[in-house]
């Protein structure tokens, strides 16, 4: 019996459905801890951070958080907020998710964002609105 290429661990094909829970979990514990405002820092006060995606490495030893706060404002200073209080927002995070070892916390700025915006002034600019015009005039067969 011949295996297929979905019976391959080795198969490199994305994150494991045991990475993207794990991930999912720390993400809803974080978005607790940050909604309860225990986090004292100058960089973190009165700021509504969004937690988008939590990466675990294959291990589950490192996970990349990436968060925005609302609005984007003062967002290089929120991550370094964010990175100077590791210890304790790890510390927390232990209390709410349990697993054998809970992975080192590195927190980066989502740039999915800044695409989206990006892409949505391409589509809006008068060029692309010049050839979509060229294409919706154009009989269909």
């Amino acid at each position: 019996m011949s295996k297929s290429q979905y019976d391959d661990p080795n198969e490199n094909s994305g994150p494991s459905h045991r990475l993207l829970r794990v991930g999912e979990n720390i993400r809803h514990a974080l978005s607790e801890v940050f909604a309860r405002g225990e986090i004292r820092d100058p960089a973190l006060d009165g700021v509504s951070i969004t937690v988008t995606e939590v990466r675990c490495s294959p291990d589950l030893r490192n996970a990349t958080i990436f968060v925005m706060p609302l609005g984007g404002a003062n967002e290089k200073d929120v991550v370094k907020g964010l990175n100077r209080c590791n210890k304790y927002i790890r510390g927390q995070l232990s209390r709410l998710v349990s697993m054998k070892y809970l992975p080192k916390l590195k927190f980066t700025s989502d740039g999915s964002f800044g695409e989206a915006d990006h892409i949505e002034k391409l589509l809006s600019s008068a060029h692309v609105a010049q050839d979509l015009t060229k294409n919706s005039d154009e009989p269909e067969d």
